[in-house]
């Protein structure tokens, strides 16, 4: 039988699209490898999302190339979107694809078997209006269900846009389906996912809003647990934090991403909020839904960031009712207005400013576990690796606990003794 071996960088939204590809696979007859070496077909899914991401992209096409030079590399996602041209110089890739006609993958792969000359499938994302159904694939304990892609903000930092295009929304009706698979594999947590999933339904015709697709799949799969995917804070809105107070079923559990904790920076990002409102917001969140865990991501060294920016960042953060921060040097991608702006920060700035942003990370993490310690909380098992079995609860805190026994999926209530590695450890009651 026909191997495919997939390697995949960035999001959950790149994880999801890997697996759906994989599923298009197996329908055509392959079996996945479980090593790149026995593989007749690799596939590489890349990110483009900073330049470090580019260069870890293009590190890995070339690892895939050299280390089975006999099998046809298919490269697809945002970096082949972004630079196909620069793609097609590396030696031993057969197939590009960029971000859209994934469907077609099998279909250009087995082209490239048959003549051995490259393949390049990589359009204009503008050409791209329509969301690209592709295959029920999940493989993991919690299911992830894409319902978006793309996105309109255009950040000054972010290439996202350019490359994914602008915001497609998944029908209700292919959710309502999608969903119907999930409950009928046992599965009993859903995670949505997206580009810009707060943005949901604004390209369909009638009032469609993001509320209508987590109701729809609340309806459609009745899962044990719906956790919500990255969400701007200016699409929080009243409706949705009325269902996520009342529809247990929904993790108390957001991601709200920041950026930077200065109202000066935030304009040159171009993002759609000030720190007032932020706070305002998390400080709903915190008043309203109990237990609540409020993530966010924060970019360290913006052009044009002075001390007294960062300043303002370290204060803002540290009065925040965060459970976890994604810290992340400014990385500047060519193609977007960042990259371009006047007073760049060196890296080594960059590096010790992000190094005092996840301190402030880890000790409110470490504070936010703490809460937990002597409570009883519940768990879906979802690893199981020399005997310790872990798993998320509701509020994103990962518990860990000694007994083999346990099977994945099973939902699991554990008492809660101490901190161990990035959550807690406890026994099962």
């Amino acid at each position: 039988m026909r191997k495919v071996f997939f390697q995949t960088l960035g999001c959950k939204v790149n994880q999801y699209e890997s697996e759906a590809m994989q599923k298009l696979f197996e329908a055509a007859g392959y079996e996945t490898a479980s090593d790149i070496s026995e593989a007749a077909v690799v596939v590489v899914n890349t990110c483009t999302v900073t330049a470090v991401s580019s260069q870890k992209s293009r590190q890995m096409i070339r690892r895939a190339a050299g280390v089975n030079p006999n099998a046809v590399l298919a490269v697809v996602g945002c970096y082949a979107q972004s630079e196909p041209a620069e793609i097609s110089k590396i030696d031993g890739v057969d197939v590009i694809i960029g971000t859209k006609d994934r469907t077609r993958i099998v279909e250009l792969v087995e082209a490239a078997i048959g003549k051995r000359e490259k393949i390049f499938q990589v359009g204009s994302v503008e050409d791209i209006r329509e969301f690209e159904e592709l295959p029920h694939a999940p493989h993991r304990t919690r299911a992830f269900l894409k319902i978006e892609d793309g996105c309109n903000n255009f950040c000054s930092y972010c290439i996202i846009p350019y490359v994914r295009g602008r915001v497609r929304s998944r029908s209700l009706k292919s959710i309502r389906t999608e969903c119907l698979a999930l409950a009928a594999a046992g599965y009993k947590e859903i995670v949505l996912t997206g580009i810009h999933i707060g943005a949901y339904g604004r390209d369909l015709s009638g009032k469609i809003f993001l509320v209508d697709a987590i109701k729809t799949v609340l309806d459609a799969a009745n899962p044990l647990r719906l956790r919500l995917g990255s969400i701007e804070s200016a699409e929080m809105t009243d409706e949705l934090i009325d269902l996520l107070k009342t529809d247990a079923r929904i993790c108390n559990h957001v991601h709200l991403p920041l950026q930077a904790g200065s109202d000066e920076i935030l304009k040159a990002m171009r993002r759609p909020y000030t720190t007032k409102n932020f706070s305002e917001l998390t400080a709903r969140l915190t008043a309203e839904i109990p237990g609540i865990s409020i993530g966010t991501d924060l970019i360290a060294g913006f052009p044009g960031e002075t001390d007294e920016h960062f300043a303002e960042t370290l204060t803002f953060i540290q009065a925040q009712p965060f459970s976890k921060i994604h810290v992340f040097p400014y990385s500047a991608r060519a193609g977007t207005v960042a990259a371009s702006l006047p007073n760049q920060i060196t890296p080594k700035i960059k590096k010790a400013r992000a190094g005092l942003a996840l301190e402030v990370s880890r000790a409110k993490a470490q504070a936010f576990s703490e809460r937990l310690i002597g409570k009883t909380v519940e768990i879906i098992a979802e690893t199981s690796t020399g005997g310790i079995v872990d798993g998320l609860t509701k509020n994103y805190v990962r518990v860990y606990l000694s007994d083999e026994n346990i099977p994945l999926g099973e939902v699991v209530k554990v008492k809660v003794e101490r901190l161990h590695k990035d959550g807690v450890f406890g026994h099962r009651q």
